[in-house]
């Protein structure tokens, strides 16, 4: 008879790699976003794919004073910490303190996009379509990270 201890790690380990791996695309996913927000905010042509009226229009957002953070477009930081998401949910899949830094970066950039949807919603009165998929990808990021980390602590 096969050992229930050794079958339940086996399906924890599919299980955290397999949470790993949806991190790891949805992190892909979010460089793509975010780079296509950073050529847009150096673009001088306007984006008719994201406008949708005056409600809806990434040029007004991608080039206000809130799409840089001390000269830095914002879209630039998205693109290197969904890279930093990216290498710590396949280059450092394996050490033991990967989970917790995946849940404390993605908690972070969940943080800072809320922060920049606020701005949306009250400061610009306008939406970036690329921006709410960024917020999307994030939060989703965020939430597997917290299975992950959850996951792993019940069974430590």
């Amino acid at each position: 008879m096969a050992n229930p201890s050794a079958h339940a790690k086996a399906v924890e380990t599919k299980l955290s790699g397999s949470l790993l791996v949806g991190i790891a695309i949805l992190s892909l996913a979010g460089m793509i976003v975010s780079s296509i927000s950073l050529q847009r905010h150096y673009a001088k042509s306007a984006t008719s794919y994201c406008e949708f009226g005056e409600k809806f229009n990434c040029d007004i957002v991608n080039r206000s004073e809130y799409s840089s953070l001390m000269g830095i477009p914002v879209s630039l930081i998205g693109v290197v910490g969904y890279g930093l998401l990216l290498t710590l949910s396949t280059l450092c899949r394996s050490r033991p303190e990967t989970p917790r830094r995946l849940l404390m970066a993605a908690a972070a950039g969940l943080v800072f996009a809320l922060y920049l949807t606020y701005i949306e919603a009250y400061v610009l009165t306008t939406w970036c379509i690329l921006c709410l998929t960024s917020l999307a990808l994030i939060a989703s990021i965020t939430a597997l990270a917290g299975v992950l980390k959850l996951r792993l602590a019940t069974n430590s």
